[in-house]
């Protein structure tokens, strides 16, 4: 009778705090949403980046090295630059984690009987929204350079945002962790994304590189998110094989991987700064 009754008492708390942490992550991404409509000027800068990368550079690159891929090269920049902006977008939400510190907000959440994994995939989460608000942009810059998606290949890449945007997330807290000055952050995040834009394939082919390029992009998050993405958006065509690397499995669990990893290292680090004060 009295294990009967402790296991009736572990399963009635078991649902309450599965619930808090829920609670937990759904705040968390109001409380960033809220503050991404309060400032106007970082949506505008969300739609301002596209521009900069997709028709500047991405238009660049169109008119110098298009001819002779075997495949259509603007839709090849424009699925990777939507996948570069959200790696990108949702590395600046983590970073203000930074600010939090700063504001001793993060200090308040840590002290609450929640799991610290909560707190940093709800700011993971909550950055989603900006990053979505910049991967639109790109889209709507890729319609006036004549690049276009359809219905059912915008909705894959907006199912598959969640696990991108966590990859990110996760990716960024390895620095964030170890960084509490805002310049620094800011910088983390240039390292984290700019690299990564360039050896992951988002807008260059890496298809036949070798050696510490080949190495490098074999070990960035984004190459098989994007690589993922990619697989879905060319299933079923031609272009098939010159355009995707690995077989969705092999993406999807080296995605996951990663992303439990760097996130479980990542919140550990971050945690441990916090309570180190």
């Amino acid at each position: 009778m009295e294990m009967t009754f402790m296991s009736n008492t572990e399963s009635t708390k078991r649902p309450s705090r599965f619930f808090r942490e829920v609670s937990t992550i759904w705040a968390i991404i109001c409380r960033e949403i809220s503050v991404a409509f309060k400032s106007p000027s970082t949506l505008a800068m969300s739609l301002a980046m596209p521009i900069i990368m997709m028709g500047m550079v991405g238009g660049n690159l169109t008119q110098n090295m298009a001819g002779g891929l075997g495949f259509n090269f603007g839709l090849f920049m424009l699925v990777g630059m939507m996948v570069n902006m959200l790696f990108m977008a949702t590395s600046q939400g983590v970073a203000t984690l930074v600010d939090d510190h700063e504001d001793n907000f993060s200090e308040e959440m840590l002290i609450a009987p929640v799991s610290r994994y909560s707190i940093v995939v709800g700011k993971i989460l909550g950055s989603m929204f900006s990053a979505v608000v910049t991967m639109l942009g790109t889209l709507i810059v890729g319609a006036f350079m004549g690049i276009t998606l359809s219905i059912g290949q915008f909705l894959a890449i907006l199912a598959l945002s969640p696990l991108i945007c966590l990859s990110a997330g996760a990716l960024a807290m390895l620095f964030i962790g170890l960084i509490k000055n805002r310049k620094a952050a800011n910088m983390a995040v240039m390292l984290i994304t700019m690299p990564q834009m360039f050896l992951s394939g988002a807008i260059i082919p890496i298809t036949n590189s070798t050696g510490i390029l080949s190495l490098l992009s074999h070990i960035l998050p984004m190459t098989y998110s994007l690589d993922l993405v990619r697989s879905v958006i060319y299933a079923g065509t031609a272009e098939y094989a010159s355009v995707v690397m690995f077989s969705p499995v092999v993406s999807a669990l080296a995605t996951v991987a990663i992303t439990v990893v760097c996130l479980t290292v990542g919140t550990f680090f971050y945690a441990r700064s916090e309570k180190n004060r």
